[in-house]
């Protein structure tokens, strides 16, 4: 199969100096997009002098626009998503193409504690990695890898669901799951980012990482999140009963207001859960 690899590049020059030597030595054969965000060095001029396909906007989108716009571009059957900052080896790509031959539809590069960037975003990333494995019902070993390989097909099924910021793997990641792709991990290394500082904000993309995982969870699995909190009402209600009867021996507006709270988001749930399926049907 034709194998595509896409690095999204906003000002990036140094790392692709770095990066995309070895991935012509490793694929000779194979289509290199680099997707230029908008950047004010020359990360374009590097791209192009190494044979790769640049496509530049300008204006920064975001990484996840630049990934779509790499993956409505590419010619391949096989996609490969590597950062362009140097931390990704193009080594690793054979061991997650063989994971595609063995039947998978996803294989992700997962970093170990060493490949974060600090504590705090590597406690961050084992967060999410919980939570989303709690709402996918798989184990998600690194939800924010973005190096990863992918069937072409499978992957532009969800274009229109990645948001244009950061965190596309977040959102493919649980989609996948959702769909019944399945999905591997494998161990990799990371070596430190090459040129300016992280794209990240912590603060303000550990918010955004959060909503969507919700926004996914509430498209695809809308009662893992609406029957825990219709529980929790209901049990709000129970307690505050059982007080004011023992207290004041009387049913109060306040558990009355909790026990249907309880049932109104119990019901939303299910009819967003039958609302899900009836996205994901297929009639062919």
């Amino acid at each position: 199969m034709r194998i595509t690899v896409i690095l999204p590049a906003k000002n990036e020059a140094e790392g692709l100096q770095r990066t995309l030597p070895g991935l012509r030595t490793l694929l000779p054969e194979a289509e290199v997009i680099v997707v230029d965000d908008g950047s004010t060095d020359t990360t374009a001029k590097v791209a192009a002098a190494h044979g790769a396909r640049v496509l530049s906007s300008p204006y920064s989108m975001g990484n996840g626009a630049a990934i779509k716009r790499g993956a409505r571009a590419a010619t391949g059957e096989i996609l490969v998503f590597m950062d362009a900052d140097g931390q990704h080896d193009p080594a690793d790509i054979p061991r997650l193409l063989a994971e595609l031959d063995a039947g998978y539809d996803m294989a992700v590069g997962a970093r170990n504690s060493g490949g974060q960037a600090n504590a705090g975003r590597g406690a961050a990333n084992a967060f999410y990695n919980r939570l989303a494995s709690w709402m996918t019902n798989h184990k998600v070993l690194d939800l924010t890898s973005g190096f990863r390989a992918v069937h072409a097909e499978r992957f532009r099924e969800f274009l229109h669901l990645l948001p244009n910021g950061f965190s596309y793997p977040t959102t493919s990641t649980m989609a996948f799951f959702r769909s019944a792709y399945p999905v591997t991990y494998v161990p990799i290394e990371c070596a430190r980012r090459v040129g300016t500082a992280s794209h990240i904000r912590p603060i303000r993309d550990g918010v955004r990482f959060l909503l969507i995982i919700f926004k996914i969870a509430t498209l695809y699995s809308p009662l893992k999140l609406f029957a825990p909190t219709g529980v929790g009402f209901g049990l709000l209600g129970v307690g505050y009963y059982a007080w004011t009867f023992a207290t004041q021996g009387r049913f109060t507006n306040m558990s009355a207001l909790l026990f249907s709270a309880a049932v109104i988001v119990f019901l939303i749930g299910l009819i967003s859960e039958q609302i899900t399926a009836l996205t994901y049907r297929r009639d062919v």
